[in-house]
């Protein structure tokens, strides 16, 4: 790496005032991000009585997700390449206009078409943000900010069927969308006053032919299972069609992956156990949990005869199930180490409380119905939290990036699936279900019985037989997806149990980290997460200065190590170094450090001309000895690092370039 390397632009620093209002701006983008994934599926039974289509409801969160997927494999390579600033009120506006589509809806086909715009803009949103947290805040601090945006994504994707009741029962269900509106443009209008403008020094390497051949197929596969039987006949040559497609597609994705110069999912990352055994467990995560969240209400809504508020309020316990086994699971893999029981727990349990949900009927208690909410929420948060984590533990850290962008792909994918077939589930059984339940009824039109605020108002007599129906169709859809718990639960026992590294250990207790939120794909953006996230849990008397400088073999003593690494930082970083701009990085006057700079000219490591300091032959000889000292004792903490391979050693160099000159920046602005 050139001086001229390492001096890009990197960060660009600003005012404690300024990050916050930046932090602000981002964290909302990440809430609404996070909220319009869940937030229309307590609206979802009021939207079919005005919109109908009962058959496509599923399509209103696939198509949001599936959306979101593509985005958000393409937003970051887009942001290095036209700045993020730019993408990120790009990604607003598409968001903006997504949710007036949405919101003005006047047919269920134009609504899935505004759901799928929204998950552009969303997908570019939660990209983004992360990456302008790193531009932005200080590296000292940055942890406390992305385990904030984390937990903010996190409690947000499960608390959307609450609020999305409160719209729906007290304005409309339109307004899930309109409320967008305003809160996006004061984000378009704040980003442009306070977040800087910058891009990468490097131009990325984008693989259109790969993310355009998955979401194709992903989407024929989805369409096939979502119409069969439905629209069309399992048999017809529309279905077999979209399958043979789905197949192809997906093959050929394969092909591309394995030839491309940046793959989006390298297939070399499934020949380690690890990483294919968390896809799976991910996959089947975000199966069970979206789809629960998309059609739990409506069970609520219609079996229960509760409004949309209380049917938010009463998937609570599933919430609070699943936010304390999140925490707990990750506070204890973090301190032991020991991460595999956890999924093996989480989907044993999620399967047990899918088969009691599947019992659920018109004569279940409001207690009982809580009680086998919270079994599944237990699950989820059990199985959900360590996967991540335990990914970027276990591949090489020059696939750090893609490897956690690959989980978070396939939790993405499998909500998307779980709601297709949720829904698939769901209407190969209301159909006949109600069609039997209104010829016992003659007198009840189809419209009441589709409208849960009607049904309320039937006689007993007359409501019973149609509520039976809705509980049937879905103790039908519950049952049915047992067998996917199951299956994680026997994937889960082929997962490997290997140490922890020290750097993911402090990270593993984020709730965020278990809600797999899009984060960069860069390789050196992740490792420099990672070495920052390691030097903040290191306590100041546990700074290894003294064996560094033995194990380099120096006779220096630290404030002479010190003395010629600021010469040496200050140089890379602005190119001179002063005993002004040294003391101003430290908040110190001058005076304070001309002995320790006096003591390093007698030793000959320093020289100075005018009032230019740099490094002698000798200072250099003795700072390349202490750096490489640092950088193996690095790689020892990050355990599986290996400062043998050139790629690696270079890579670790680029990223402890980017702390120190952050480090340094950040000390001129602020006191230490």
């Amino acid at each position: 790496m050139t001086a001229a390397d390492t001096r890009a632009p990197a960060t660009t620093l600003v005012g404690r005032a300024q990050a916050n209002v930046v932090f602000g701006t981002v964290a909302l983008a990440v809430l609404m991000s996070a909220l319009d994934q869940t937030i229309v599926s307590t609206a979802l039974p009021t939207i079919i009585a005005d919109l109908g289509g009962a058959g496509h409801m599923s399509w209103v969160v696939t198509s949001y997700l599936l959306s979101a997927a593509v985005a958000t494999a393409l937003a970051g390579k887009f942001g290095d390449l036209f700045g993020r600033k730019l993408i990120f009120q790009l990604s607003t506006a598409i968001f903006i206009a997504g949710s007036l589509v949405a919101g003005m809806a006047h047919g269920m086909s134009l609504l899935i078409v505004g759901r799928a715009i929204q998950g552009v803009g969303a997908g570019g949103l939660l990209v983004t943000s992360m990456a302008l947290i790193a531009d932005v805040i200080p590296l000292r601090e940055r942890g406390k900010y992305q385990g904030g945006l984390g937990a903010v994504f996190g409690v947000a994707t499960v608390v959307g069927p609450t609020l999305g009741g409160l719209f729906t029962d007290h304005a409309s269900w339109r307004w899930c969308f309109y409320v967008n509106i305003p809160l996006a443009l004061i984000m378009i209008i704040v980003a442009a006053r306070a977040i800087p403008t910058m891009r990468a020094p490097a131009k990325p390497t984008i693989d259109y032919a790969g993310i355009g051949l998955i979401a194709v197929g992903v989407s024929c596969l989805i369409l096939g299972l979502e119409w069969g039987g439905q629209e069309y006949a399992w048999g017809s040559a529309t279905i077999v069609g979209l399958f043979v497609a789905a197949a192809v597609l997906v093959a050929a994705f394969v092909l591309v992956e394995q030839r491309a110069a940046e793959p989006m999912l390298p297939m070399r990352l499934f020949r380690g156990n690890v990483f294919a055994v968390c896809s799976i467990l991910s996959f089947v995560v975000g199966f069970a949990m979206l789809g629960v969240l998309t059609y739990l209400p409506a069970y609520l809504q219609f079996v229960d005869g509760i409004s949309a508020t209380a049917s938010g309020v009463r998937t609570l316990p599933l919430v609070a199930g699943l936010l304390v086994t999140s925490v707990i699971s990750g506070q204890v893999a973090g301190k032991t180490g020991r991460y595999k029981i956890f999924p093996i727990a989480g989907t044993a349990v999620m399967a047990v409380g899918l088969l009691l949900m599947s019992t659920m009927g018109r004569g279940t208690s409001t207690l009982r119905e809580s009680l086998y909410m919270l079994v599944l929420g237990l699950g989820l948060g059990l199985a959900m939290q360590v996967l991540t984590i335990v990914v970027q533990n276990t591949v090489p850290y020059t696939d750090l990036g893609t490897a956690t962008a690959g989980v978070t792909f396939f939790r993405t994918i499998g909500g998307a699936f779980g709601t297709a077939i949720f829904g698939s589930l769901y209407a190969s059984q209301l159909g006949p279900n109600l069609n039997a339940a209104l010829a016992q009824v003659p007198e009840v039109p189809a419209a009441v019985a589709e409208n849960p605020q009607l049904l309320r108002s039937l006689p007993l007599e007359q409501a019973y037989p149609i509520i039976d129906a809705y509980a049937d169709s879905l103790d039908y859809v519950f049952r049915w997806v047992v067998p996917v718990a199951v299956i994680g639960f026997l994937v889960a026992w082929t997962l490997k149990q290997v140490p922890l590294r020290q750097s993911i250990r402090a990270d593993v207790a984020d709730v965020g980290s278990g809600f797999a939120m899009p984060d960069s794909a860069d390789r050196a953006v992740r490792l420099e997460h990672s070495v920052a996230s390691l030097w903040q849990k290191l306590r100041r008397d546990e700074v290894p200065d003294p064996l560094i400088l033995a194990a380099a073999g120096s006779s220096l003593t630290r404030d002479q190590a010190w003395a010629i690494g600021q010469v040496r930082m200050l140089e890379q970083a602005h190119g001179q170094a002063t005993l002004s701009a040294i003391a101003r990085a430290h908040w110190m006057p001058p005076e304070a450090l001309e002995p320790v700079y006096d003591k390093a000219l007698r030793s000959g490591n320093v020289r100075i001309d005018g009032d230019r300091y740099s490094l002698t032959p000798a200072g250099q000889a003795e700072f390349d000895r202490i750096h490489a000292a640092w950088r193996d004792w690095l790689g020892g903490q990050l355990d599986d690092w290996n400062c043998t391979d050139p790629a690696d050693r270079e890579l670790l160099d680029q990223a402890l370039d980017k702390i120190a000159a952050k480090l340094l920046d950040e000390s001129e602005k602020t006191p230490s």
